[in-house]
């Protein structure tokens, strides 16, 4: 994320030739950081962003298009349908034009990344497979117990005994 500092830093050669910086990333790969970090803000068409009202229209368009799309992913959470990923859908259509949404995407893809990374890591991988079994095992014993003790009857038709 972009912090506002500017500052050169220190800047090392390697066998190579290469520069990079201090970080120990070569610096081609830190001017595609760069870039990547310039590319924030509005991707309208110039012919849009020349003219004010122009652009301030299309900017309302497109976030009453992604509220829209937003609003559907929220209803769509309780009732049936992906409401995550046209959430992330309205979240995109609004990264198109304004700076925040493309800092809150760029941030719920590096979390994203990191979870995933950490879920394939097999120490975690073998904790939860340890306690996915040991609470199916519980389960498995509750329900072992209810059958014991009423049958297969529903609960809502067990009589007082």
């Amino acid at each position: 994320m972009n912090t506002g500092s500017h500052d050169a830093g220190e800047v090392a050669v390697a066998a190579d030739g290469a520069k990079s910086d201090m970080t120990g990333t070569p610096k081609s790969e830190t001017d595609a950081k760069a870039n990547e970090e310039a590319a924030l803000g509005s991707r309208a068409p110039e012919f849009i962003k020349a003219r004010r009202a122009l652009h301030l229209s299309w900017q309302v368009g497109v976030f009453i298009l992604g509220l829209a799309v937003v609003v559907a992913g929220v209803i769509m959470l309780p009732l049936p349908g992906p409401g995550w990923v046209v959430i992330f859908g309205g979240m995109a259509i609004w990264a198109t034009e304004f700076v925040w949404a493309q800092l809150v995407l760029r941030w719920t893809k590096r979390k994203v990344t990191e979870a995933a990374q950490k879920a394939l890591d097999p120490r975690v991988r073998r904790r939860n497979i340890i306690l996915t079994t040991i609470g199916l095992v519980i389960v498995a014993v509750l329900v072992g117990i209810y059958v014991w003790k009423f049958g297969f009857e529903m609960p809502w038709n067990i009589k007082d005994q």
